[in-house]
């Protein structure tokens, strides 16, 4: 199978336009309207986008240059719904991290996983992505195993083996199903408690579709958990349904689908 860069991507934002009307309206069913007319991207596309533009005009990939591209993106696109810390991170000239253990650090790693020529090289991008403003190890170790699990579904790993990966790499526990999580399943924005959830959506999943509707199921953070599911679930299943993409691809900026382009162009079809 080979995957272009800019799906997976896509997947990680069509997650977060999907899942954006449930976020403060949380559902527990799966039956749901996706395609809500109220749908629209958030900070967690904005932040996607930026780390992807990145890696495309970076090759050093220092993190200077991410933090440029981040402040510069999120001041232009101030409304989407930023975390509080992180707001007031992009308007603060020092631009030091602040120690967060929020799932902002997952939300946005989708590139790192779809670029990589190496796990290792998944993990050291998705370190450096992580670490300018959570650099609490929770923070790093979210998005570490959301890039790992999206570079694994990528290469052609099997869900058990992405599943035991990433169990005894960073010690989630994934051994659930959506059933069972999610009557007990509040809102939490910690990486701790949302990556786990996101990736047992994919682990519990058949397709693309049916991936998206178990994150939003859960309730709590949905468009988060949703686009994290989705960036993996695009890297394992390597297509995606067209009227998801048509309407999420209506909703984005030319800019952002540019940067998609891009990313394509540089990175080409990943085997």
């Amino acid at each position: 199978m080979s995957t272009t860069p800019s799906t997976i991507l896509l997947g990680a934002i069509a997650g977060d336009v999907l899942g954006s009307v449930y976020e403060w309206h949380n559902t527990k069913r799966t039956d749901i309207n996706l395609f809500d007319p109220r749908c629209d991207f958030t900070d967690d596309t904005v932040m996607t986008i930026a780390v992807a533009r990145w890696l495309t005009s970076d090759p050093t990939r220092h993190p200077h240059t991410l933090t440029a591209t981040m402040k510069d993106l999120g001041r232009r696109y101030f409304d989407r719904g930023y975390g509080a810390r992180f707001f007031r991170w992009l308007h603060d000239s020092r631009s030091l991290p602040y120690n967060s253990w929020g799932n902002g650090s997952a939300m946005r790693v989708s590139g790192a996983g779809a670029a990589a020529a190496t796990l290792e090289e998944a993990l050291l991008t998705a370190e450096t992505s992580a670490a300018v403003t959570h650099n609490h190890p929770e923070g790093i170790k979210g998005a570490q195993a959301t890039a790992a699990a999206i570079f694994l579904a990528r290469t052609g790993s099997s869900k058990k083996d992405i599943r035991q990966y990433v169990e005894s790499t960073f010690g989630y526990d994934l051994h659930h199903t959506c059933d069972e999580l999610r009557p007990g399943y509040q809102f939490d924005v910690s990486c701790q408690g949302s990556v786990p959830q996101a990736l047992i959506a994919f682990l519990d999943s058949t397709d693309y579709e049916q991936c998206i509707r178990l994150a939003i199921s859960l309730g709590g953070d949905s468009d988060t958990i949703a686009c994290m599911a989705g960036g993996v679930a695009a890297a394992c299943y390597g297509t995606m349904p067209q009227d998801i993409v048509s309407f999420v691809l209506r909703r984005l900026p030319q800019e952002f689908r540019q940067a998609m382009q891009e990313f394509d162009s540089l990175f080409g079809p990943r085997p």
